[in-house]
């Protein structure tokens, strides 16, 4: 055999074993990533940002990622969808605007689970660990990589003025689906569902009177509102950053190594980044002239009483749907105290 054919049979080899292994540093891989939320929101700073900058720097610059935060690649309620057919590989969204698809996620919106996002987020990875990666996520053909529980949402209204629970009533409110929404319709509270995108249109057009919200998404999202509440709050919602099963399995091994542990780091950054950026936020809504309502001892006796049965009612209205309800919440308890 002439030395020609044993340099193209070596190369061959060559190129093959560093195929196969995923270490080809000409080869770009371009993933896109799409979501609901503003430019800028706490979620792209603290998570979805980091955890792409750092996919890209463990990967040498062989991963990158394409954009496309506010709706860009389509609605919020179709983004799972979207994922599934292929349009966007990576996807940070809000459970709620997918709840008939991941209906049991929604066990951790109900009020008054954890001290803070980052206990949150410990036991939203647990659930994922386990039974609810498998009902919500791995029938979608999906991969949670970083769970989030956002901060305490509170009512924050446009131009009704709130003094105690009383006022509530009527309210015609923007809520997440599920246990937020139960608890809501307990102070008889109208809940409307819509993404967060369409908030400020809402409000200045009256459609709603404002909505169960974090003080960073006012800010972020501009609102005009002149009260919000604070201390005792509605619940909260669940956000995730996900890729799909069909993606995920034709990346390499060192790319899919370089996106757990990204995902590790951006899951502390994000719940840390939140509490934060709350605080702040509140501050600045105070600056801002908003007034602050603060529940009186009366109202946060009633609130705890009415919201203390959300869980269990959440739970039996997925057993009614033939979902295992009160085994999430069990295992959602159990998480929760660290069993």
């Amino acid at each position: 055999m002439n030395t020609r054919w044993l340099v193209r049979i070596s190369m061959a080899a060559l190129l093959g074993l560093l195929t196969t292994h995923g270490v080809l540093a000409q080869d770009k891989l371009v993933l896109r990533a799409a979501d609901p939320f503003p430019p800028g929101h706490y979620l792209h700073r603290y998570g979805l940002k980091p955890w792409m900058e750092a996919v890209t720097q463990a990967t040498q610059g062989r991963v990158q990622f394409e954009h496309y935060p506010a709706e860009q690649l389509g609605k919020a309620k179709d983004l799972l969808s979207l994922a599934q057919s292929g349009v966007a590989d990576v996807v940070l969204t809000g459970a709620a605007y997918h709840s008939d698809k991941m209906p049991l996620t929604s066990v951790l919106e109900a009020p008054g689970l954890f001290a803070d996002p980052c206990q949150g987020a410990r036991v939203y990875q647990k659930l994922a660990d386990g039974l609810l990666g498998e009902k919500d996520y791995a029938s979608n053909g999906v991969r949670l990589l970083v769970p989030a529980v956002l901060p305490t949402y509170h009512v924050v209204s446009a131009n009704r003025k709130i003094q105690s629970l009383k006022d509530l009533e009527g309210m015609k409110l923007r809520t997440l689906a599920g246990a937020q929404e139960l608890t809501m319709r307990k102070f008889k509270v109208v809940p409307v569902r819509m993404p967060s995108a369409e908030l400020f249109e809402s409000i200045t057009r009256g459609t709603v009177d404002g909505a169960i919200f974090s003080y960073e998404g006012v800010l972020n999202n501009k609102l005009p509102v002149k009260y919000v509440t604070s201390e005792l709050g509605f619940g909260t919602g669940a956000v995730m950053i996900f890729i799909t099963e069909a993606r995920w399995s034709k990346l390499p091994d060192g790319v899919k190594k370089a996106m757990l542990e990204a995902a590790r780091t951006a899951t502390q950054t994000l719940c840390t980044g939140m509490m934060q950026e709350e605080v702040a936020s509140l501050e600045k809504l105070k600056q801002a002239g908003v007034t602050i309502v603060r529940w009186s001892a009366e109202d946060k006796k009633e609130m705890e009483s009415v919201m203390a049965t959300v869980s269990e009612e959440w739970a039996a209205q997925m057993d009614k749907r033939g979902k295992p309800g009160t085994e999430m919440l069990k295992a959602m308890q159990n998480a929760r105290a660290g069993r």
